[in-house]
């Protein structure tokens, strides 16, 4: 149904995407997901041409979306969009809505025009809203209209850019509700979201999407459960970190004392997590002191927000360099405090590098 083949857009000299390639099939429901920013929405709108592509090709069913003799607005109908800002017309009841384009652009009667929207609008749980105007409905039946006057028109696709992103928590749940609906009988869908749990249910294929490329694609199952990159598993488990960079037995305590301290106020961690992290840190360094004048460490700290974990690892180059490996190998670790305060601990020689991670209670 749509074929993206080195799809590019550049705003001047930002460059929003960089090489695009998808294809998707029909009866398909695919999610893009990623962070703010990253291009998510300006592909749904180079898709429907309400940005202009800077290179690359678009076909829909077959047809080249870019050929200067191409129908656009038939090629709309066939392909409808639902936003995130509803884009409603305020003047209009929600009947008045539904029937616009239905009359004036497929030609049907107001009768069959009006039929149709109480069917949709029974569909979608709003149809005792037909005689109001949008300013007197929740932003979430205002989505549910959208999406109903999306379908007036018979489309084979939906593009949805984030249906939910404008909505409280509790409207979400209704509005996604209709999607998965949509879903299940069957309808070509393309749908930016920051519901990451609705993405794993309702697609066959997820895209992530991270500074304009195609990062990782997949079912959902190797997305959220195996995805193959760190940028990706960042995101999923949305991830935060700090990084230090230690080349001397000198370094500044205090700083990094300040700067892990900064960094577990924001992720709201335990009082008890924060000291424990300290003690750790101290001591690992410590242990590092013999081989920092030639091998510099490298700490980072992480958070996963997803599974409520932290993470700490240390990485130095050169020979191999285990600073637990005597107490890790006689059941000493505890002796020194760290044992006790992780759940786990990993060391791993990759390539010229040696890996040491923990993970704290």
């Amino acid at each position: 149904m749509i074929k993206v083949e080195h799809l590019s857009k550049n705003f001047g000299q930002l460059s929003v995407l960089k090489d695009v390639n998808i294809e998707i099939r029909e009866g398909e429901v695919i999610s893009v997901i990623g962070p703010s920013g990253s291009g998510k929405s300006t592909l749904l709108r180079c898709i429907n041409l309400l940005e202009r592509p800077s290179g690359g090709s678009i076909r829909i069913d077959g047809v080249d979306l870019l050929d200067p003799k191409t129908n656009v607005p038939k090629i709309r109908q066939k392909m409808n969009m639902v936003f995130q800002s509803f884009n409603l017309f305020d003047h209009l009841s929600v009947m008045e809505n539904l029937t616009l384009a239905p009359i004036k652009l497929l030609g049907k009667s107001r009768a069959e025009a009006e039929r149709k929207a109480i069917e949709l609008l029974t569909l979608v749980g709003v149809a005792d809203k037909a005689g109001n105007f949008p300013d007197e409905l929740s932003g979430g039946q205002k989505q549910r209209v959208a999406i109903a006057r999306c379908l007036t028109m018979d489309p084979q696709i939906i593009l949805f850019d984030e249906p939910t992103s404008s909505l409280d928590p509790t409207m979400v749940s209704e509005v996604l509700s209709v999607i998965r609906r949509l879903a299940r009988g069957g309808m070509t869908m393309v749908i930016v979201t920051h519901e990451m749990d609705f993405a794993r249910d309702v697609s066959h294929r997820v895209l992530y999407i991270d500074e304009g490329v195609i990062y990782e694609s997949g079912t959902p199952d190797e997305l959220f459960n195996n995805p193959r990159k760190e940028k990706t598993k960042a995101f999923i488990n949305r991830i935060r970190s700090i990084n230090h960079h230690i080349t001397s037995p000198t370094y500044d305590i205090y700083t990094l004392h300040a700067e892990i301290g900064a960094f577990c106020e924001k992720q709201i961690l335990p009082m008890k997590t924060r000291q424990n992290l300290l003690t750790i840190v101290e001591e690992m360094l410590k242990m590092y002191t013999p081989v920092l004048s030639t091998s510099p460490v490298e700490m980072t700290l992480a958070y996963s927000e997803k599974k409520e974990s932290v993470e700490l690892v240390f990485e130095n180059t050169g020979k191999p360099f285990n600073p637990l490996e005597k107490s890790l190998s006689s059941d000493e670790s505890g002796s020194t405090g760290i044992g006790s305060m992780t759940q786990s601990i990993d060391y791993q020689r990759v390539n010229d590098t040696n890996r040491l991670t923990m993970l704290l209670n």
